[in-house]
């Protein structure tokens, strides 16, 4: 089963490119489900699953694969399916993923295969269902709906684990942004991204705006553009600190965001960092060639934080200059 993937860095050609690859996968029922192949080590054969005791009643247990032992997790339990009776996982599949520098299995009923998307052709869920569900998006395939799961709200319930930064991180720093105008615009599909992203930015006290998909971000950017063509406002370099956008999106992924604030003179300067669950890297190397400033592994809120502040201190700089 393992044959059915080929290796990620074969996939990197579709990155920077506004395409994507779609695992789809069935958990319970006809109903079809997605996951991007980029997060998805193998898919194989569910294995022997030893029971946790006193764990949370997603995670079924754990598996030794291959000498490394990693957590399960049933997958129709955490979207409120039936889940797979115990007698039942040797005949289940279990797509292993590797994202947020963690690797886990998660148990489904089978597997469809894999199709090629435009991220133009991925809908965001609808505005009503936002951070409620466990959808990042919709797309269609085999003349049938398609969900993306948001496998990492899932693993991000299921740990328990919520980092924050440090009051002494806050003391050192928050000084720093007091009685400043700093602006921020974030762009992610993940609920949980977003609320990180959003809880870091506020406890800094800076002003911001987050947005489900690059689209919408450079919807944004470009009335903030054109409202400085008119005179109504400043130039968008003066009202914006930094774009902080996550790489896999509905409708525009982070590397084409890129590409077309760097086409636009009138965004071209703005400071852009890129943002992904995924390890490799190839996202250094497109971040570079997309002309994004600076490529960060999701999240660790302290390390967030300081790329944050860095930008801060160089446009205290540079401001510094300017007035001398």
């Amino acid at each position: 089963m393992s044959s059915f993937l080929k290796g990620v860095d074969q996939r990197t050609s579709l990155a920077g490119m506004n395409r994507m690859e779609l695992l789809l996968f069935k958990i319970h029922g006809n109903q079809l489900f997605g996951i991007n192949v980029f997060k998805v080590r193998e898919v194989i054969r569910t294995p022997y699953i030893s029971p946790v005791p006193k764990s949370d009643d997603r995670v079924v247990g754990v598996s030794d694969i291959r000498g490394q032992t990693m957590p399960m997790i049933d997958l129709a339990k955490s979207l409120d399916l039936p889940a797979v009776p115990r007698d039942k996982y040797s005949e289940s599949l279990t797509i292993v993923t590797e994202f947020n520098s963690s690797v886990q299995g998660f148990l489904v009923e089978d597997v469809d295969r894999i199709v090629h998307l435009r991220w133009e052709d991925i809908l965001p869920p609808p505005d009503s269902l936002q951070n409620v569900n466990y959808l990042t998006g919709i797309t269609r395939a085999q003349e049938q709906i398609v969900e993306i799961v948001d496998v990492e709200k899932v693993l991000a319930e299921v740990s328990g684990i919520q980092e924050e930064m440090s009051d002494e991180f806050l003391h050192q720093n928050q000084a720093k942004t007091k009685g400043h105008d700093f602006f921020v615009l974030g762009a992610d599909d993940s609920a949980v991204a977003r609320n990180q992203l959003k809880t870091t930015l506020e406890k800094l006290g800076i002003s911001n705006k987050i947005v489900t998909n690059g689209r919408m971000a450079l919807d944004f950017l470009k009335k903030w553009a054109d409202d400085a063509d008119k005179d109504i406002s400043p130039p968008v370099g003066e009202r914006v600190l930094m774009v902080i956008s996550d790489i896999e999106m509905p409708e525009m992924d982070g590397y084409t965001l890129t590409t077309n604030i760097r086409k636009d003179p009138r965004l071209s300067d703005l400071y852009v960092v890129l943002s992904s669950s995924l390890s490799g890297g190839f996202n250094d190397t497109l971040t570079e060639k997309v002309g994004a400033n600076k490529f960060m592994s999701k999240w660790h809120p302290e390390e967030l934080a300081q790329a944050i502040i860095d930008r801060i201190d160089a446009v205290a700089v540079q401001r510094q200059k300017q007035a001398s």
